[in-house]
């Protein structure tokens, strides 16, 4: 019987594309920093496989990648995968060095269980948290691949289970993966990372990867034809400010035309913005992040996807800030229509909610968070997932009377000599 009492001593995978640390501004980052601290304060026992300059609270802390691999993130596929199978093979070695590990807590989606699924007989149990949405029969059409394809040779592990981020995404689970998901946890914020404030400034904000799916070309033309100030803060793919920008624009780089999304900003976004009302300022980190959250009047994301959850509107609703977006994927789980936000069905009804932020108490934005979606709150779901996954697997290989279990851990094979 597993002793729920027990602290645990849990493995944490995060990507290795960028460090994790405090105000970290990355949203997968963010959250494995959240709750690695979290889980840390609590007493667990956390080992955190990241990459150097990470500074997030664990009892330790392994690399294989001394600096950031984010420059890599874009390249080919045979580029990109070595990075990512070191880094990943890399935790799995240290992980079974150590010996001792209640569970394995993975976050690179798709390649991590991948790679998992053919290694854990000499694993401790794993949790992959899936921060990407299932592909459907639309965005196939769009021209993505069925990522589905994967999970349906996943049916035969016994060791592995999954959750998501929110019940929106785990709507779409297919059939065949049902019996390896738990249920899902929201992603958690640090509320101290936030400037809570109620005074406003007289700017609409959008903050996040300019992408497609996150809408900004349709915050820039709205914001446009009302005549209002509009704030777009995030990367373009690599580029991360004006100047770096500005000469894209002028001698557009291979790298620049080989990035799906500076096509995006150049010919959706920019024919929008007009100097000192509608601008780009690039990305944002630390206290300039902070303050331009507390001081928007509203978070502007009218996204084009099912949105699997969002860190951006969570990180504007921890800062008093209320959030206008479409009734797509988590939103509704997030956003109360009339209380911290609203939530639009159509751009008619996107811009007219837009003119009625001001009715939105700032201590209703601040309120949900602190109920729902603080980093605390995610840690102490986080450990019930994983007491379930370790009673899980137990049960699945004392049927198959493969495995003696000691002390809630599951041991090495008992062989006949």
């Amino acid at each position: 019987m597993l002793d729920r009492s027990k602290k645990l001593k849990i493995a944490i995978i995060a990507p290795p594309w960028l460090s994790t640390y405090p105000g970290c501004y990355y949203g997968i980052e963010n959250v494995v920093h959240n709750l690695s601290t979290s889980l840390y304060e609590m007493g667990h026992e956390v080992i955190l496989f990241t990459v150097g300059g990470s500074t997030t609270k664990a009892t330790k802390r392994y690399w294989y990648h001394k600096e950031d691999q984010y420059q890599h993130i874009h390249r080919p596929w045979y580029e990109v995968l070595p990075v990512m199978s070191a880094h990943i093979l890399h935790a799995l070695n240290v992980i079974r060095e150590i010996g001792d590990v209640d569970i394995i807590h993975d976050h690179n989606s798709f390649l991590g269980p991948a790679m998992m699924a053919l290694a854990c007989k000499d694993l401790p149990p794993i949790l992959s948290t899936l921060h990407e949405p299932f592909t459907n029969e639309k965005l196939i059409l769009e021209g993505l691949p069925d990522n589905r394809m994967l999970f349906k040779e996943l049916k035969a592990t016994n060791r592995l289970y999954f959750n998501g981020i929110s019940k929106s995404q785990l709507s779409t689970v297919p059939r065949n993966l049902k019996k390896h998901m738990v249920k899902y946890v929201y992603n958690g914020v640090n509320l101290d990372d936030f400037i809570y404030q109620e005074q406003k400034e007289d700017y609409f904000l959008s903050v996040g990867s300019i992408k497609p799916d996150k809408g900004q070309a349709t915050a820039a033309k709205l914001c446009h034809e009302l005549g209002v100030k509009l704030k777009i803060a995030g990367t373009i793919g690599d580029i991360t400010n004006n100047r770096q920008l500005s000469e894209e624009l002028k001698h557009p780089s291979l790298v620049a035309l080989n990035n799906p999304y500076f096509p995006y900003f150049r010919d959706k976004i920019m024919p929008h913005l007009v100097p000192d009302q509608i601008e780009y300022i690039g990305a944002v980190f630390g206290p300039p992040k902070k303050t331009l959250f507390a001081n928007a009047k509203a978070f502007l994301a009218p996204i084009q996807w099912e949105e699997p959850f969002g860190i951006a509107i969570i990180d504007a609703l921890a800062s008093g800030t209320p959030v206008v977006g479409y009734k797509r994927g988590a939103f509704p789980e997030i956003i109360e229509h009339g209380k911290n936000g609203f939530l639009a069905d159509t751009e008619a009804q996107f811009k007219r909610y837009m003119g009625m932020v001001d009715q939105i108490d700032p201590t209703e934005c601040r309120r949900i968070v602190e109920k729902k979606f603080s980093a605390p709150i995610m840690a102490q779901s986080y450990v019930k997932r994983y007491r379930e996954v370790i009673s899980l697997a137990q049960a699945t290989e004392l049927r198959m009377g493969r495995y003696s279990l000691s002390l809630g851990r599951v041991s090495r094979p008992l062989v006949a000599r």
